[in-house]
């Protein structure tokens, strides 16, 4: 099943579906106010990192959320850094890569690193 879900990537951006981008501290801004109504995921992608690229893999291979269950958003560290600033700023999580975090109702529920990142465990924490 996750091989099949590769071919339903974005074109341009390269995200399977249902993954939208993180590009602008505004518009994180509305992702903390969104989070109050439906849970957010956040997975900060370092496109230069084999460990980043690999916890990216595993996300997709694994994913199998519904668009109503929870928004995920990617962020890529190298194009959008200030972004991920703000998120430690607003968060009180400090920065790691990769990353995962989930946010309910304007707080961290779940943060995850590197190998341990792992899309089954998220529905724990929604």
């Amino acid at each position: 099943m996750g091989f099949l879900k590769n071919f339903n990537k974005d074109k341009n951006s390269g995200l399977i579906d249902g993954w939208k981008e993180l590009t602008s501290e505004e518009q994180l801004d509305q992702i903390m106010e969104d989070s109050k109504t439906k849970p957010v995921a956040i997975f900060k992608h370092s496109t230069r990192c084999g460990i980043s690229t690999r916890a990216k893999f595993v996300l997709e291979e694994d994913w199998d959320y519904k668009d109503e269950e929870l928004d995920f958003y990617y962020l890529d560290l190298l194009q959008h850094r200030n972004v991920s600033n703000k998120i430690e700023e607003v968060t009180g999580v400090q920065h790691q890569s990769p990353q995962v975090i989930v946010i309910k109702n304007g707080d961290p529920v779940y943060e995850e690193t590197h190998h341990a990142i792992n899309a089954k465990e998220i529905r724990t924490y929604l």
